[in-house]
């Protein structure tokens, strides 16, 4: 997983022609560090390239960027490479400072400049720990142990991870939403990074979930984009807890939800990503769904719109234009967009949780809205 993902927004850049290549994760990066550092710490000497082992059972190698040896401490910096994949920490240097600890005390890890704290519950770590996840510290655990075997050495190591710059990063991913603060965290799963698999964000979509849980919330709201964001905000009176950046990962949002339910969500968005919910798309990206407008036509159509009225609507370019077709004849087609989208989440989450949709327009108007109470 990496730390791709900008609050509010999806990501602008486009994904390039031809074979894309793969990266390393924060967390390879991280172990990679880690394991140089202590076996500098241990022998007096930097390996360089530094070998790890990745679970799956790959061994890449990577190279120091910075190197730094004092009597009871090691620090090495390995420059990030994301690979094709429009990361925000591509580029960047993740250091590891391995210290040597308490006997007994085996690897304990710390967040140095740059990396996060934890500071609300529901995230896989407790309140006060340093946001590196459990995957990356077994992945360093492991590599570490596997060098103190081979020098018979007995492991206890303090570790403690930095990012420069990583604070500022931060600003542009949802950890500071997470209750994260001070810092980026140290993610991968497999420690390899799949070019645009936008893991990071339905990573991200989760997290928001269980805190929003932990913190006792019972009603959250999930939103394609800033616009329907901050208008069902104000519209509910929703803490920052309670907001779901969904992007256009509704299926990954809604699949989560069904074996983590909470009590009330509401789903806020555009007429066109809304659209394509209703068609029963789950992925509402522009590269991979397409609002149909023959669909639309029909729920005009089954609305009262004449022959003129639907083949302006077959012919618009799009779905916004066919709102403002629709309005301008009196017809609510948001209305019914929003009740087929409820259809299709309440399908797909298979009961047990009380949906409402709620469609803005462009500049944050309420267009249409399934809920029977009033906000």
């Amino acid at each position: 997983m990496t730390d791709q993902v900008p609050t509010g927004q999806q990501s602008s850049a486009r994904k390039p022609a031809g074979p894309l290549r793969k990266g390393w994760a924060t967390g390879a990066c991280a172990t990679a560090a880690s394991v140089a550092a202590y076996q500098a710490l241990m022998t007096g000497e930097f390996p360089d390239p530094v070998s790890i082992q990745l679970p799956g059972g790959l061994s890449p190698e990577f190279r120091l960027h910075s190197k730094k040896l004092d009597p009871n401490e090691a620090s090495v910096g390995i420059v990030k490479d994301a690979g094709d994949d429009p990361d925000i920490t591509h580029g960047a240097e993740i250091i590891a400072t391995v210290r040597r600890g308490f006997a007994g005390a085996g690897v304990q890890f710390f967040a140095g400049s740059g990396v996060g704290t934890v500071t609300l519950p529901g995230l896989p770590l407790s309140v006060g720990e340093p946001a590196i996840n459990p995957k990356p510290r077994e992945m360093i655990s492991h590599n570490l142990q596997r060098v103190a075997d081979t020098l018979e050495r007995t492991l206890d190591v303090e570790v403690t991870l930095s990012i420069p710059g990583g604070e500022t990063l931060a600003e542009k991913t949802m950890n500071g939403r997470l209750g994260i603060v001070g810092g980026l965290s140290i993610l991968g799963t497999t420690g390899i990074v799949i070019p645009y698999s936008c893991a990071s964000w339905i990573h991200s979509i989760h997290r928001g979930i269980d805190v929003a849980r932990a913190g006792g919330l019972t009603h959250v709201a999930a939103s394609t984009g800033t616009t329907s964001e901050n208008a069902v905000r104000k519209m509910y009176n929703l803490p920052e807890m309670a907001l779901i950046d969904m992007g256009d990962f509704a299926g990954g949002m809604l699949k989560y939800l069904r074996e983590h339910p909470i009590e009330r969500l509401t789903i806020a968005g555009g007429v066109g990503k809304l659209a394509k919910l209703a068609q029963g798309e789950i992925d509402l990206h522009s590269s991979r769904s397409r609002v149909d407008m023959a669909a639309l036509a029909a729920g005009a159509e089954a609305l009262g719109a004449d022959k003129a009225i639907t083949t302006l609507i077959l012919n618009a370019n799009t779905a916004m234009e066919v709102s403002q077709i629709a309005r301008k004849h009196g017809l609510p087609l948001a209305g019914r967009i929003a009740a087929q989208a409820r259809e299709a989440a309440l399908a797909t989450l298979s009961g047990g949780i009380n949906v409402d949709v709620a469609v803005f327009d462009r500049n944050g108007g309420l267009l249409a809205n399934t809920a029977v109470s009033e906000p």
